[in-house]
Parts: structure tokens; sequence; C-alpha cells
């Protein structure tokens, strides 16, 4: 590191510092939306085997209650909403018809639980788009360094231009590997992410049909 870095501008080098710390926070998020969505997938599942295994709409509200991941999340707030209607509130927030209001709410929950996976994907994708003009701009900056050193030497051989000229192109070369597992990470989670999404739409699109069979009741 200290060969690579040596007789490099300050400026170029801080560019690749740069590049160094936006690589590592690009596989950080990476790694830690990757174990994420491993646990989400084991909890969803076994939410799924035992929510549609129940008896019941009472034994359903049971499994709901106690289970985890965002399919459980979505259900605790559907069957917390038929509790509002089972005790008759009347406000604004429940103006409506049961089915409209259950609608609204489970798409909000639908909503902030996107949001919640969305984390990181902005991030991802300014990596992505911005990398490689950092690594350009560290090489345009070496360029110019060393045509500056190149012209007080008074030599344009080919051995005094090349290594300087090798040298800040470097820049450029990690931006380009800075930026491609951004990219690849932000393509593959934003298609979990649209998975995901479906799969909650049609859960919630399944609650509203068994708690119309059950008249929005407990």
């Amino acid at each position: 590191m200290n060969n690579l870095f040596s007789g490099i501008s300050p400026i170029v080098t801080a560019t690749l510092l740069v590049l160094v710390l936006l690589s590592v926070v690009t596989w950080s998020i990476a790694l830690i939306k990757l174990w994420h969505g491993i646990q989400d997938g084991k909890r969803n599942r076994a939410f799924n085997h035992g929510f549609w295994k129940a008896l019941d709409w009472h034994a359903a509200a049971e499994v709901v209650k106690s289970g985890e991941g965002d399919l459980a999340r979505l259900g605790q707030a559907g069957f917390a909403e038929v509790k509002n209607f089972s005790s008759e509130q009347q406000d604004l927030q429940h103006l409506g018809t049961p089915h409209e209001v259950l609608e609204r709410m489970l798409r909000q929950q639908l909503q902030n639980i996107q949001r919640y996976h969305e984390r990181g994907l902005a991030e991802l994708a300014t990596i992505g788009s911005t990398a490689p003009f950092v690594g350009l701009f560290g090489t345009v900056w070496g360029i110019m360094h060393a045509l500056q050193d190149i012209g007080r030497s008074g030599s344009a051989s080919l051995d005094v231009v090349a290594g300087p000229i090798g040298e800040a192109l470097i820049a450029t070369a990690i931006g380009i590997a800075t930026a491609l597992p951004a990219v690849l990470a932000y393509n593959f989670f934003l298609r979990r992410l649209r998975v995901k999404v479906t799969e909650l739409e049609n859960f919630a699109h399944d609650f509203m049909r068994l708690a119309l069979k059950q008249n929005f009741k407990m």
C-alpha cells in the first residue's frame, strides 16, 4: 500500500482512500442486507406455515400475535384494526366502511415495511453512479500533476511519461472496481424487495378476504 501511494499526488491519494472507504461501505451494506434477508425469509416461512395451518380465525390471531417477520407485522396491524372495529371506535381515523379502513391500514403498514427494507439502497445507487467519476477525477488530477513534473524535468521520453500516467490511471480502475459491486448489489436487493412486496400484497389481499368472511369481527 505504501508503494502504491508513494510518489502520487496527495489529491490522488485522498481520492484512492475515498474509493476504498466507499468500497467498505458497499460491502458492509450488502452483507448486512443479505444477512437480514436470510433471517427475514426464515421468519416469514415459519409464519406462513403456522398461519395457514390455523384451524380458525381466532387461532390465526394467536399465530399472528406470537409471530415474527414482515408478514407477522402486517397481520398484527390487520388484527389490531379488526379489534378496533369490534370496539366500534368513532373517529376520523376509522371513518368509512370497515373494508376501506382495513385496506388503508394494511397499505400503510406495507409501505412502512417497504421503506424499512429500502434502507441502504440509496447509498448503493449513489456509490455505483459516482465512484467512476471520483476515480476519473483522481486520474485527471494525477495526469495533470504528472505532466507538470515532466515539464519541470524537461524530458518527455516514454519511460518518464509511462510511470506517472500509469499511476494516475489506478484511480479510474479502483473507481470502476468500487462501482461494479455497488450496482450489482443494488439491482439484486431491488429485485428481492419487489418480490417481497408482492408477497406482502398477496398476504394483505388474503387477509382482507378472510376478514370479510368474518364480517370484520374477532
